[in-house]
């Protein structure tokens, strides 16, 4: 098992890519914490790792509160043991043109897509410096470096991960602590879902229009970005920090 013996956070578990990240963290032998601000989707999810025979425990947290981060990091580290690996995947998803977007909907997008993921990892440092390593994972988007009509809230935040995720590579790596990020493309999960009744699309038109983009021409599951995390996690990627792992078959490169 490529994580046994980790303790693992992985944000906004409840669900979706988080929820698919924390499943496969677990069946390859890490203990998880599933932190999200949404209790029963959560506590859901810590279930179903239980009933598979799995080590979880569910923490409330709010990423764009550090002092919910404090918390909620303490709690894990009590009862599973110094955090040794972060994947940061909470996000806000909003979208819109510069004109649409209030100064509330930019203080949620910045607040929890970007200064959520820097206190989750301040948080954690100690705990990695403590026992000599650590692996955080940040869960970008291939938003970070393509231009989408009325995207640009979740765009400029999702850019503003991946520069994160390569400055946090730079400062971290005398800790041995190794900085990556995952960018998926279109995926199907119920944020996925909630922006096209948003847009009031036709779901199944929205989803056939959405896999023409891919080269493949299908959208992407929640679990083929989970092994693209734990790839990144594991010490199969020990020689890889400040990475950016494009998933998306093949979407981005035309």
């Amino acid at each position: 098992m490529r994580l046994e013996n980790r303790v693992s956070i992985v944000t906004g578990a409840g669900n979706g890519i988080g929820r698919a990240i924390a499943e496969l963290f677990s069946r390859e032998g890490s203990r998880v914490a599933v932190a999200d601000i949404e209790d029963d989707a959560g506590r859901a999810t810590v279930d179903a790792i239980v009933s598979s025979g799995g080590s979880a425990m569910y923490v409330h947290v709010d990423t764009s509160d550090r002092l919910s981060v404090r918390e909620g990091v303490m709690k894990v580290a009590q009862r599973f043991g110094p955090v040794d690996t972060l994947v940061n995947n909470a996000a806000a998803f909003v979208f819109g043109g510069v004109e649409d977007v209030s100064d509330e909907d930019w203080a949620k997008v910045m607040g929890v897509n970007v200064v959520g993921y820097a206190n989750c990892v301040r948080e954690s440092l100690p705990h990695m410096r403590s026992v000599g390593r650590g692996s955080i994972v940040n869960i970008a988007s291939v938003s970070a470096f393509i231009a989408q009509p009325e995207f640009v809230p979740y765009n400029a935040s999702k850019g503003a991960v991946a520069q994160l995720t390569r400055c946090l590579a730079m400062d971290l790596a005398k800790d041995n602590i190794r900085v990556n990020a995952v960018c998926p493309g279109a995926t199907r999960t119920r944020a996925t879902d909630r922006h096209i009744a948003s847009l009031g699309l036709d779901p199944e038109q929205a989803y056939s229009d959405f896999a023409q983009d891919s080269l493949m021409k299908r959208m992407g599951r929640p679990d083929e970005i989970a092994h693209g995390a734990l790839f990144l996690a594991s010490d199969d990627a020990s020689f890889m920090t400040g990475a950016q792992v494009v998933i998306d078959g093949g979407a981005s490169i035309d």
